[in-house]
């Protein structure tokens, strides 16, 4: 079969198909509108909305520009087409601070006037002012996208809300004041004078945070407790996706006054330093700076104070006999934290100013509670030895005692001085700059009732640390210690009495003479290897 072509010529049959089916397509490109060919960028359109919303600037133009494309492809209007892609469009993001620089908004003329150093004089008053702005909005924000939503959808009780608030509301008219001050100091080219004064007569009105930063530490464990509530977790966490938040959390709002607090002596010692030693605003930056000094001074007490009797409150005795007047009158907590003991077992230890408590944390109700472990050990009495990474081998199994792999590491011991009153504790941070803050306070605790220097300490006799759980040490009792030996384990006793001799060791059932004899010798040569030097810090 053949088809003749327009010319008239002979063509194959195939190709004559061919021909034909391009002929029809072109005669349906005549007759139907020519806006057929917009679907495949409607398709396109879809693809860019599905694009997760990333921080790479290239990626976002480019599906900005694929929209534009579709925009004039279908003849419409800028605003149907946002509004076509608004259920799929992206977060908005979050709000940012300005950031702008005094000297960006000088006039050139002005700026050229001024000193460099004077350009950073007025730079730090500028920060420290656009600071006390930026805290107001933070309270402010603090108050009306968390507190009063929570209160009105009952969330959370008021009196919860008030002991995890405090008194929010009462400083911002502090913060305010100070700014109104600076405002009124700022001459019209934007220059201000002396700011030294105003700080001096301020200053002193933020003593009213003794309070709130008192209240720190209960008022976050309350928090961290009503997380656990699902509303309350829901709530949150639709706030931190918001743009409102900056990606902060409430606990971040609410911790924002300390950080503040902390940040004035640097700001006004950044004022200092840039002002001219003959300008006349140097004397009343110098009386600041001593002022915030002391007032934080004064904040920090109260604040330690309240810590220190928080977790008093929280101390649970397994006995009365650990019980002791010098833990309940503590007014400081020197330091605290988690360490292990030699078998594995997490401990938590709380180093105040005349006592060092070794606990172990519980949780009741969805509270945490610290249950004493052993018996306290006073100040005055402490002996602290540190040991070299490899010297102990931690764990407590049978087959840790025989194995190199698991010698430990950052590891330090705490002792009675007198090695009748109880045992000792070898303790493991969880890394070298941990275990040297503990040495650190440890010897600053020690350190007033230190009498004799190291060398002049008489060597004591190693006391063995128990492995048993739960069972408070009992005074004027038999301690022991074990040591392997070839024949077998050979338990030795020291009797508790004020010179801490040795006394005969229990006979072991089914031992001969020989036994006995080799026990004894096992005796007289472990007494004088355990006898080490032990360092009084």
């Amino acid at each position: 079969m053949v088809a003749h072509d327009e010319i008239g010529g002979l063509l194959p049959i195939k190709r004559t198909i061919q021909v034909i089916a391009v002929q029809n397509q072109a005669s349906k490109e005549l007759e139907e509108p020519s806006n057929k060919r917009v679907r495949p960028l409607a398709r396109v359109t879809s693809l860019a909305n599905l694009i997760s919303p990333v921080r790479n600037g290239a990626v976002r133009r480019f599906g900005q520009t694929i929209q534009s494309f579709t925009m004039r492809a279908e003849n419409k209007s800028p605003g149907s087409t946002h509004k076509s892609c608004s259920k799929m469009a992206a977060p908005t993001p979050p709000k940012r601070r300005n950031s702008v620089l005094w000297s960006e908004m000088l006039d050139v003329n002005m700026k050229e006037s001024l000193s460099t150093k004077e350009i950073k004089r007025q730079e730090a008053i500028f920060e420290m002012t656009r600071g006390e702005q930026d805290l107001i909005d933070d309270l402010k924000l603090a108050r009306k996208a968390y507190h009063d939503p929570m209160l009105k959808l009952s969330i959370m009780s008021e009196e919860e809300l008030a002991h995890i608030f405090g008194d929010l509301d009462a400083y911002i008219p502090l913060h305010e004041e100070l700014l109104t001050k600076l405002g009124e100091a700022t001459r019209p080219d934007g220059t201000v004078g002396q700011v030294g004064h105003i700080l001096v007569n301020w200053l002193p009105r933020l003593n009213a945070y003794k309070g709130y930063c008192s209240n720190q530490l209960a008022a976050k464990a309350l928090l961290d407790q009503k997380k656990l509530d699902r509303r309350v977790q829901d709530f949150l966490q639709r706030c931190l996706e918001s743009p409102f938040s900056r990606k902060l959390d409430l606990w971040s709002f609410l911790d924002i006054p300390r950080s503040r607090l902390v940040k004035y002596p640097l700001l006004l010692k950044e004022i200092l330093r840039h002002t001219p030693k003959d300008h006349p605003d140097v004397k009343g930056l110098e009386e600041a700076v001593i002022l915030i000094q002391g007032v934080l001074a004064d904040i920090n007490l109260k604040k330690g104070e309240s810590e220190c009797q928080y977790y008093i409150d929280k101390l649970e005795y397994l006995d009365d006999k650990q019980k002791d007047l010098r833990i309940e009158s503590s007014k400081s907590l020197l330091c605290h934290g988690e360490l292990k003991n030699k078998n594995g077992h997490k401990l938590y230890l709380f180093l105040f100013q005349d006592i060092l408590v070794l606990t172990r944390p519980v949780t009741r109700n969805e509270r945490l509670h610290f249950q004493v472990y052993r018996q306290p050990i006073p100040v005055q009495d402490l002996v602290l030895e540190d040991l070299q990474d490899g010297d102990v081998r931690m764990g407590g199994s049978f087959r840790g005692a025989f194995s190199n792999s698991d010698k430990a590491k950052n590891i330090f011991r705490v002792r009675f001085q007198d090695a009748c009153l109880g045992q000792s504790h070898t303790l493991q941070a969880n890394d070298i700059f941990h275990k040297q803050q503990w040495l650190n306070c440890i010897r600053t605790a020690v350190a007033p009732y230190q009498h004799a220097s190291p060398t002049e300490i008489k060597e004591l006799p190693d006391l063995s640390e128990e492995s048993e759980e739960n069972q408070p040490p009992v005074p004027n009792t038999k301690v022991q210690r074990r040591s392997s030996t070839i024949s077998g384990v050979v338990e030795m006793d020291f009797e508790a009495n004020v010179d801490c001799s040795i006394a005969d060791s229990p006979e072991e059932p089914k031992a001969g003479k020989t036994q006995k004899s080799s026990s004894r010798k096992t005796r007289d040569k472990t007494q004088q290897s355990i006898k080490r030097k032990e360092t009084l810090v």
